[in-house]
């Protein structure tokens, strides 16, 4: 039956199916949540709790710390006793740590608070990631791609929300955020009540219960991922530096850049990510990503070397290079990350590719700013080539991953 009328085509745009929509919008609310905590966190602590910055660091460093231990579990979990379960007990968790948040008046008890909320926030992201996996329907990778267009979507008008907030820079404004972070949880656990109870898959007698602590193609593809995630602080902390200490640079062209980045990755991650299906198309978008990269760091390097009036125009052109790298990175990660694991373990699979990302989140600002800005344009340089090498791996990755898969069509497609 064809849609008709508007509600139809936005429907059409959002999901193919009401499980669909429902994910969709609940992920989207939570994200919109995200962006006006995010921008404010930090700044909430500092300048109205009147903590110092060295103990607001530590606090959230050891916070994150702790949280990534509970990825893996949360996401067997999810595997045994249900991933919409699971996810809503972590954001009703969520919503109560962040609430308490405008508590805190201490160092200690941030940290404690801020631990409780990654440790749901771990184990909630793996069972999300086994959401997905079941709600797909039959085109995963056209809902996965609409599923990241309006993450970030939300990560953008969060953004913008949290912004004006900051700009009245009062006790009430920054609550306001965080309670509204808080309120996107419960409504998101909310939303999540029109999924249906998807039943647990069984796994095959005799299987390892950590199955995937011995898939080794998968382990590699977690560290490739972990170590290609560099890419996107690359655009929120690396450049931001690099054009104010190095470049003639307009200090606009930092907010241009993150416009330009969010705006496109918006529009095309739908279009690009929908024909990225299977984990061999997956391996050749990695390498995509990879060769894209090669190109959008030397450009950004290079704008340390020209007028000021070709710098702007450089650095948004490299940023719009970058963005489509991104697309394409984040496209193969999901066919990789989805299509690698199993049906009835994408719980812990999601775990631990959550867990090798957020290690290689937390390493990339020490590397960048030492390494990177320590040696100028060489560091971009090796920037460049150490994205492509990454990238290079992906196809024959994929090979292996698949060649090991029990399912006799992918083996056959791997070596075919």
């Amino acid at each position: 039956m064809i849609k008709g009328g508007l509600a139809g085509r936005i429907g059409s745009i959002v999901g193919d199916s009401r499980p669909e929509r429902a994910l969709i919008a609940a992920i989207f609310v939570n994200r919109v949540g995200n962006g006006l905590f995010n921008a404010a966190s930090a700044l909430y602590f500092t300048l109205i709790v009147g903590l110092p910055a060295v103990q607001v660091g530590a606090a959230l460093t050891i916070a994150g710390v702790i949280g990534l231990s509970a990825g893996i579990p949360g996401g067997h979990l999810a595997d045994r006793r249900g991933a919409r379960t699971i996810m809503m007990s972590a954001l009703v968790v969520q919503a109560v740590s962040m609430a308490a948040l405008v508590l805190v008046e201490s160092w200690a008890a941030l940290t404690v608070v801020a631990t409780v909320d990654q440790i749901a926030a771990a184990a909630g992201g793996a069972a999300a990631g086994a959401l997905v996996a079941r709600v797909g329907g039959d085109r995963p990778a056209l809902f996965r791609a609409k599923l990241r267009t309006f993450v970030n979507l939300g990560v953008v008008l969060g953004t913008v929300g949290a912004g004006l907030a900051l700009a009245a820079g009062t006790r009430g404004a920054y609550v306001t955020l965080i309670l509204g972070n808080a309120a996107s949880f419960a409504l998101c656990a909310v939303l999540l009540l029109l999924l249906p109870r998807y039943p647990v898959l069984a796994a095959p007698p005799q299987q390892r219960r950590w199955l995937v602590l011995t898939d080794r193609p998968f382990l590699a593809f977690t560290a490739l991922y972990g170590a290609m995630g560099l890419q996107y602080p690359v655009v929120s902390l690396l450049l931001p530096i690099w054009i104010s200490e190095h470049t003639e640079a307009p200090r606009w062209t930092v907010a241009a850049l993150f416009a330009v980045n969010s705006l496109f990755c918006v529009l095309m991650q739908t279009r690009i990510g929908s024909r990225i299906e299977t984990p061999l198309d997956g391996g050749r978008a990695f390498r995509t990503a990879g060769l894209l990269f090669l190109v959008s760091c030397p450009m950004m390097a290079l704008a340390a070397y020209t007028p000021v009036w070709a710098a702007a125009g450089l650095v948004l052109t490299a940023i719009f290079v970058h963005s489509l790298g991104e697309v394409w990175e984040s496209s193969a990660c999901y066919a990789l990350g989805f299509g690698l694991a199993p049906d009835h373990a994408q719980g812990q699979y999601q775990g631990v590719l959550g867990l090798g990302f957020s290690a290689g989140q937390a390493l990339a600002p020490a590397i960048l700013t030492t390494v990177v800005l320590g040696l100028g344009v060489k560091g971009w340089l090796l920037l460049a080539v150490f994205f492509a090498a990454l990238g290079a791996v992906g196809p024959s990755l994929a090979r292996w991953g698949m060649r090991t898969r029990p399912q006799p069509e992918l083996a056959a497609e791997a070596t075919g």
